[in-house]
This record gives structure tokens, sequence and C-alpha cells, in this order.
């Protein structure tokens, strides 16, 4: 049935897929690319002319700004003409004209000059109030002469004209001509994004609009200059009437907001770009003090272009527009700026996206729908066989059958072709499957006899590996004790020898034996332990000829007799010998014979670190389960250590990596412990040393017939080891 599955259950879903949904797909297809065309259109043009109209509408915005700024100079020169020529200003100026004339020759006109240039005076603040000015004054030729500022538009008046500018005034030049003009200019900085950084806290200059009309007298001359003009510095009225202007209610979309300000340099002194609103705020507040993003600086202040564009404005993107302002000296003092904010356009511009998606989705949904309906008659007999196909993918055996559709049409040849296959398929899975349980049946029983047969050979591996084993040993057993017994023959009579002249050396010294009596005593030890060497090879090659007799020891006596005797081994040598002796269990040996073991493991360590290093020597009591059972040895040096391939041949008779060894040491040594029931195990790390460890038990357990290498363990490193 899996290959039913695969083979004919994909080809039934990709023949559903092209039969059924392609119907679809071939009719909404048209209707689906012309929306999409349609959309992608509609985002192109908003894009390219939307975007290029919000451009044209900021910097047409900007020509108005101009030329609204324009106008509030030519309207401070009319203004400044309807004073001159009211009558209140001329009933008072002439009088004070003919005092200045005749000063000299008649002394009651210069009282009375004074009391018209008092009304003269109050008439000007009436008129400044009324015209919205913050100052206006009346000012002398020699007085206009003498203002560096006024010294910079007299060259520019043309007769009676008056003239018109704008000017730049630092804080004492402001106070001179009104102190309430050098604190209204007063300005805090406030820190903005994407400006560039500053040190300076408060703006104090005052960028001013200043108109300047001649005054004649009586006989057209000039004698007196009418100044008057606006300070820019928190003015709101000229921006707010900008705004007003070009930003009508219903100009803009809802939420947007359009704004005018003016710069001096590039700090806003007069603006109505408000702040963000906190909690308590009834009106917003205006963004006096911050600074322009460094971008437009550039191009605007130093460049001297206008910049229509994008830019961001104080907390948020605007479509902007700015042009640079000039004084009365052709120099750039300031910028002028229009714009309204983005995010409404951008809001609407996503909206109007998602509406043309949403009806392109509608459109899909409903021809699909219309499609889907007029297509069913043909759709039916594709999900006749579709079921089918599911049913028999499921394990059912059912078939097609007769579709109540014309016998020349295509699926009714389907379905029956298909209903052959099936039932050719039923037959053939049938035989396979017959096949398949004959076929598991045979390669269960080959593979049990495979298993008794790989059973019956590790058997006989096992038994051919022990048996060489045995062979080995045994070879290497006899080669010993024939060794051993030509050994003994030609070592006994020399010792008989030394010690028969050692007694005469002493009787013949007597009382003056006593001066070398620790060196005779020792020599006859030494021959002593000769003796017993050759016994224990003897006793090792052919352990049934004599057993050695077995007595209760306390093992730190036999450590500590150890110790002296090996001292003269090793006393021309750089080694330390440290000692743990905590074991209090006696326990049954042989001493002469596990002093020879221990002298052998302790002479091997120092030969193992080249006579400098220290040798650790370690008892404790053995413990299993709880139950004290012997003693542990532990032998421990920080030599070169043995690598793994020679850690498993070290007790083998005759083997050894020393030049002057024979290889016997270890290998009588293991004899001696395996006999009376005691185990040995190594671990070694090369190039940190080695730790040889013997178990002894509390009664021997002599003649245990085991394996010639039972009790023996090898290890390939250990982790506890003194002196690390």
């Amino acid at each position: 049935m899996s290959f039913f599955t695969h083979f004919f259950g994909v080809s039934w879903q990709q023949m559903q897929a092209k039969v059924r949904y392609r119907i679809l797909i071939l009719t909404l297809l048209p209707i689906l690319l012309t929306l999409v065309s349609l959309v992608f259109i509609t985002i192109y043009w908003n894009i390219s002319y939307t975007g290029k109209q919000l451009f044209m509408m900021v910097k047409a915005d900007l020509s108005v700004a101009e030329n609204t700024l324009q106008q509030v100079q030519v309207r401070q020169e009319n203004q400044l003409e309807r004073v001159i020529t009211s009558w209140a200003f001329q009933n008072d100026f002439r009088p004070i004209l003919t005092a200045e004339k005749f000063s000299n020759k008649q002394s009651n006109l210069k009282e009375t000059s004074i009391n018209h240039r008092a009304n003269l005076d109050a008439f000007l603040l009436q008129q400044k109030k009324q015209f919205h000015l913050d100052y206006l004054r009346l000012i002398s030729v020699a007085d206009a002469a003498d203002d560096p500022d006024l010294r910079q538009i007299l060259p520019k008046l043309n007769g009676l004209l008056p003239y018109s500018g704008l000017m730049v005034l630092p804080h004492e030049r402001l106070a001179r001509i009104d102190p309430e003009l050098a604190v209204t200019a007063r300005i805090p900085i406030v820190t903005t994004l994407r400006a560039q950084s500053t040190t300076q806290t408060v703006e104090g200059r005052g960028l001013l609009s200043r108109s300047l009309l001649p005054v004649p007298d009586m006989e057209g001359k000039v004698a007196w200059y009418l100044d008057g003009g606006i300070l820019f510095n928190r003015n709101t009225w000229i921006v707010d009437h900008i705004r007003d202007l070009v930003y009508d209610k219903g100009t803009l979309p809802e939420r947007s907001i359009g704004t005018v300000t003016i710069f001096l340099d590039d700090i806003r002194v007069s603006t109505n770009v408000p702040l963000q609103l906190s909690s308590h705020d009834e009106i917003p507040r205006r963004a006096l003090g911050s600074i322009v993003s460094e971008e437009v600086k550039e191009k605007v202040l130093i460049n001297g272009e206008q910049w229509i564009n994008r830019a961001f404005v104080f907390n948020d993107w605007f479509i902007s527009a700015y042009a640079p302002l000039e004084d009365v000296r052709g120099q750039r003092v300031g910028m002028i700026y229009t714009g309204f904010s983005e995010a409404p356009f951008i809001h609407n511009y996503l909206l109007n996206i998602i509406e043309l998606g949403t009806i392109l989705m509608l459109v899909l949904l409903v021809s699909g729908l219309l499609v889907y309906r007029g297509a069913y008659s043909l759709l039916l007999p594709i999900e006749r066989i579709h079921q089918v196909v599911q049913a028999v993918q499921s394990g059912r055996n059912i078939r097609i059958g007769a579709l109540d559709l014309d016998r020349d049409s295509e699926l009714s040849n389907l379905a029956e072709q298909f209903d052959s296959m099936l039932d050719l398929l039923q037959s053939r899975n049938a035989q396979i499957q017959a096949a398949a349980e004959q076929l598991e049946v045979k390669v269960a029983e080959r593979t049990r006899r495979l298993h008794d047969k790989t059973l019956e050979l590790q058997s006989n591996v096992a038994l051919l590996n022990e048996t060489r084993q045995q062979l080995v040993t045994n070879e290497k057993l006899t080669a010993l004790g024939e060794l051993t017994a030509g050994i003994a023959h030609e070592i006994n009579n020399p010792t008989a020898v030394i010690l028969g002249n050692m007694e005469l050396l002493r009787y013949e010294l007597g009382d003056n034996a006593d001066v070398v009596k620790e060196e005779i005593d020792l020599v006859i030890q030494q021959v002593g332990r000769i003796t017993t060497i050759i016994r224990s090879l003897l006793q090792y090659s052919r352990p049934g000829e004599f057993n050695a007799p077995l007595e209760m020891h306390n093992m730190t006596a036999i450590i500590e007799e150890m110790l002296v005797l090996v001292r003269h081994s090793i006393q021309k040598q750089e080694v330390v010998l440290i000692t743990e002796l905590n074991a209090t269990c006696p326990v049954q040996v042989n001493k002469p014979q596990l002093l020879q073991v221990l002298i052998n493991l302790v002479v091997n360590a120092a030969h193992a670190m080249d006579g400098k290093g220290r040798i650790w020597i370690r008892t404790y009591d053995w413990l299993q389960q709880g139950v004290l059972i012997g003693v542990k040895i532990e032998v421990e040096d920080e030599g070169t250590g043995i690598s793994p391939e020679q850690l498993g041949r070290i007790f083998d008779p005759f083997y050894t990596t020393r030049k002057d060894g024979t290889g016997l040491g270890l290998s009588l040594s293991y004899g001696i412990i395996k006999r009376i029931g005691g185990t040995i195990e190594v671990s070694s790390i090369l190039g940190k040393g080695s730790l040889f460890t013997m178990g002894l038990y509390r009664e021997a357990k002599e003649e245990r017939q085991n394996n010639p290498y039972e009790g023996l363990h090898f290890a390939g490193n250990y982790n506890e080891m003194s002196g690390e």
C-alpha cells in the first residue's frame, strides 16, 4: 500500500490541483493581474506625483511667507508716512523746528520746544501701540549719524523715501533703543535632536524689521528721521498671520499641523512649532530657542540655497521649505520656514493602500465563488476520484465505479483505468506479502543459527586465549625454574663462604669487633637476603617444593624496617621518602618475602625518577562494606610513568625496560603476593608517575586454585596521586 500511496496519492493530488484549482487560477489570474497593476500604478502615482505636489505646495507657501514678510516692511513704511503726515505730528513738530532755528534769539521758544516734544513723544507712543510696532522714535540727523546701526541704512535712503530692512542688534544696542527690547529678545537655547551641539545657553541678540523715514523741515531738507520697527524675537503675530494665510482651515489633512518660523541664524526666535503637550497644558507652547537640523543649516545658512524637502523639525518630520534672510548689508542673518507635518499624509497614504488591498481581496473572493459555482458540475467527478484515492490510502478496498459521464469522457476513461490498476495492484500486493512472510521465516532461522555459531566461536576463542596464556606462563615458569636451580647452585656456595668468613672475622676481632659490628651484621643480613631471594625464586618457579612460614605482623613495623634497608640502596640519590602509615590491622604474611616486595617497589620507583624526586608510602585499613578485611599498601612515585602498551607486561618474567634489569623483580613480587591471596593494582600516567597498590588479607588465603594472573589489576591512569 506504501507504493500506491507514494505513486498514486501524489499523482491524484497533482491532478486535483491541475483540474480543480487550475480553472480558478486561469479565471482569476487576469483579474488578479489587472487589480495588482492598478494598485501598483496607484502607489506609483502617489509616490511620484503626490510627493511632488507636496513639495510644490510647501514651496508656494514659502513664497507667500516671504512676500508677507516684505509686506510687513512695506506696511511699516506706510505707517511711518501716515505718522509724519498726520495733523497731530505736524502740529507739534513744526514748533520744534522753529525753536531750533531761532533758539539763539528767543529764549521762550526753548520752553515751547520742550512742551511740544513731550506731546510728540506721547503721540509716537500712541501710534506705536496702534500700529503694533515694538518701537517708534524721532531721531535727529546728528544722532542718526552717530548711531553705528543707522549708518548702515543712511546711504540706502533715496531722497525723502523710506527704507526698510532686517537688522541684527546685540543686547547693548537694543537697550539703547528701548530697554524692553533687550529684555524681550532674550531666549533660552533648547537642545534639539539632529542639531549641532552648542555651549550657548541664551540668545540675547534681536532680529529687527527696521524702517527709517526722513522727516523734512519747512525748506524740504532732512532735519529728522522717524525710526520704527518690529522685533521678531518672541513675536507671534507675524508667524501666526502667515500661517493663517497659507494653512487656512481645510487646506491640510486632519491632525496635520502647519507651522511658520523666523530664525536668527539657526535659532527659532519666532515660531508656532509646538512643543509636546503635557497633561496640564491648555494651549501648545512654542519651540522658541530650538535649533534647526544640521543639514538644513548647511544648505540654507552656509550655502545660501533654498531647502524644499522633508526635514526634522524639533521632534517630528515635516514637509519643509526654508529660505535665507539677508540684512541691510546683504549678509545672511537668518531663515524663514514654512511646513506641515508629514505623518497625516503617510497615514492617509497607507489607508488608501489598505482600502485598495481590501477591494482587491473582495473582488478576488467574489470572482472565485462565481467561477467555482460555474465549474461545480465538472468538479464533482474529480471529488469522487479524490475520495476514492484517500480511502485507498487509508487501507479501504473500494473502487471509483461509474461517474455518470459519457463513456468517451477523459474522466470516465481515467476512472476505469484507475480501477483496473487497483485490482492489479491488490493482486501483486498479495503475492508480495506471501513472499515476504516466507522470507521472514527463513531470515529468522538463519539468524538463530548464525547466533549459535557466533556464541560457539566466542567460547572457542576464549578457551584458546586462556590455553595460550597458560602455555606461555608455564613455559616462562619452566625456564625460570631451570635458571633458578642454576643460580641457586652457583650463589649458595659463595654466600656460604661469605657467612663463614664473616663469623671468623667476628671471632678473630674479638672485642674489637664492636667497632664494625653494625657493618658485619649488615653484611650477614644482606647475605641472608640473598639466600631469601634465591629461595623466593625457587618458590615462585616451583611453589610446591616448599612453603614459607606465615605469621601475623604489624605493617608499620615492616615498613619501618624496609626504610632502614632501602636507605643504603638510595642514599646516593636525591630521593625523598614520605610515609603515611595509618594501618592498624595485623596481617598474616612472610616478613622477609614482604620486605623483598616493598624494597623492590621502592627501588623501582627511585629508578623511574632517575634518582631524584618524591616517593610516597601509605598504609591504611582495607574495608569492604564497612567490614575490616585487611590492609592496603600504596607505593607512589612522580617518575616518567608507564605506557599503556607496557603496563600489561610488567609482571611477566624477564620483561624489563632497563638495560641492567633482569625482569624478575616484579614477577617475584607478584608471585609472593598471589600465593598469600593478595592483590596488586597498578595505575600510571605518562610524565606524571605510577601508583602500585597491594591488598593483603588479615588471614592469608594460601594455595588458591586460580588463574596465574587472577588478582592482578591494571589501569591506564589514576586521579588521586599525592603531590599532584
